[in-house]
């Protein structure tokens, strides 16, 4: 656990530098060198292991014997060996169902937050809370379960204070604060005449006007889902009336684009000092590239896209081509320090009571916590945060939630490796861990497929969000069935003939 806590320490640092550098540096500039900035850190971090950590013997690979049926044959090999280990195989089911919950919950928070209307800062902020509470919860949760330590009661106190007053105070705070503290979503805009609401329209809804020459072209015909419309005429003009305050424009790039103005109810939209303009080139075909524009004021407006003789140098031609627009929700207000001070109280009262009565009142429970419990106490929680994700719809709900899966992420993940090396067999192990890491990445298909299929059997990522608990549930009726002291037990014998019969580990 103290190597995951090291793991979000520096992933930690580097996001927020990251960060920095896209809000100083702007988007496109800030974003190239973050992918630069992480090819330094890794290399640089990869010296002491390339420089200090033995590497084991390679096995030369006969002649005619190609890599790829090689891997394969050595897999089903694996497999072959792991049967004999009854326990560990079924663990392994276990982890791959209940770790493909995790993994899905990690990639698809932001996209199910920025569905729900919240922010890019809310969500950025939120990434780096789970990042650096990640660090100390880590180490506790690893603490737990191990007989050697003396605070294991004030530890497991503490995380069961998180699990009930997380919920309690975030639900809490939803009903009880004002709306502008809380992010409640405001009421949204409403289609009023001709000014079109929140939602999305396709070019071919009659919503948007079109003066010039173009062509519709339906989605069949292009690699996006939705139609969209060609125009190569100088002063074109795409134009839609709209409620709201923002919206969100699907153009396509490419290397004969020209570069148009954005004009809103009849004037170029004036931002920063100049007018907005877009310029489309692109030497490669982009479909669904995104452009956000914000009224200075809520209300019904009218946006237009004019195409110009203006082009970049490189392009061939003056295509301007536009697909759907998006009328965006309203902004949640809500004030992040006073957001910041409950999460603050909710942690140092829990502190404090865990260290006044966490000796008594979960000294026995604690002295029960092996391994195995403390992994399906961490899918407990983490079958709560996949409930509460379903109903919560406030900024204090994310940041709570936020909060609870900081609280439980890296321990799960580390006593989760912790228990499968103490089921392998030492002699195999690096056959054993190379195996668990291949069916990692195959079974991590699974948890998005469900969360898709349910997005678009419901049409709202709330039932997906809601349908990951399932993974966990499943997990923690497997993982019960796993007898460790057998599994160990069997571990050993096969350490103990390997040793002697003289052999070494197979990597």
């Amino acid at each position: 656990t103290f190597g995951y806590a090291l793991g979000y320490l520096g992933g930690g640092l580097l996001l927020a530098v990251n960060i920095a550098m896209i809000f100083t540096l702007g988007n496109d500039l800030g974003t190239r060198l973050s992918f630069v900035t992480v090819a330094v850190w890794w290399l640089v971090f990869s010296i002491p292991l390339l420089r200090r950590v033995p590497e084991p013997p390679a096995k030369v690979v006969a002649a005619g014997v190609g890599i790829v049926s090689m891997t394969f044959n050595r897999l089903r090999e694996t497999f072959r060996h792991l049967r004999r280990y009854r326990e560990l195989l079924k663990y392994l089911v276990a982890f791959l169902i209940y770790n493909d919950g995790i993994g899905t919950i990690i990639g698809v928070a932001a996209i199910y937050g920025a569905e729900l209307g919240f922010g890019a800062i809310e969500l950025i902020a939120a990434i780096l809370l789970v990042q650096f509470v990640g660090i100390p919860f880590a180490i506790i949760f690893g603490r737990i379960p191990s007989p050697d330590e003396p605070r294991r009661a004030v530890f497991l106190a503490f995380v069961l204070w998180n699990l009930v007053m997380l919920p309690l105070v975030g639900i809490g705070a939803r009903l009880l604060l004002p709306a502008e503290v809380v992010g409640t979503r405001p009421a949204p805009y409403e289609t009023v005449d001709a000014a079109v609401g929140e939602g999305s329209y396709d070019v071919d809804e009659g919503v948007v006007r079109l003066e010039g020459e173009w062509e519709l072209r339906p989605a069949a015909g292009l690699p996006t889902s939705h139609p969209y419309a060609f125009t190569s005429e100088v002063g074109a003009r795409y134009e839609v009336a709209f409620n709201g305050g923002r919206t969100r424009i699907s153009y396509a790039e490419g290397p004969d684009r020209s570069i148009w103005e954005v004009h809103l109810d009849g004037a170029p939209l004036v931002v920063d000092g100049e007018a907005m303009v877009v310029d489309a080139y692109n030497p490669t075909e982009r479909f669904d590239v995104e452009l956000e524009v914000e009224a200075p004021e809520p209300g019904r407006h009218v946006l237009a896209l004019v195409n110009t003789a203006e082009r970049n140098p490189a392009s061939t031609g003056t295509v301007m081509a536009i697909g759907p627009t998006t009328v965006l929700p309203p902004a949640r207000p809500s004030s992040l320090p006073t957001i910041l001070a409950l999460l603050f109280v909710v942690e140092v009262v829990g502190l404090a009571l865990a260290f006044a009565l966490g000796s008594v009142l979960c000294g026995r429970l604690a002295a029960k916590m092996t391994t195995k419990s403390t992994i399906i106490l961490a899918l407990v929680v983490y079958a709560a945060i996949a409930v509460w994700g379903f109903f919560l719809d406030t900024v204090v709900e994310f940041w709570f939630l936020a909060f609870m899966v900081a609280v439980v992420q890296g321990g799960s993940q580390a006593l989760s490796r912790s228990l499968y090396a103490s089921l392998s067999p030492t002699s195999e192990s690096g056959e054993f861990f190379g195996f668990f890491t291949v069916m990692s990445k195959f079974s991590a298909i699974v948890g998005p497929a469900v969360f898709a299929a349910a997005v678009a059997a419901f049409g709202s990522s709330r039932p997906a969000i809601a349908s990951i608990a399932l993974f966990f549930v499943v997990g923690i009726v497997l993982l019960a069935r796993v007898d460790v002291e057998e599994g160990r037990r069997v571990a050993i014998e096969a350490d103990l003939a390997a040793a002697a019969a003289g052999e070494i580990a197979r990597d």
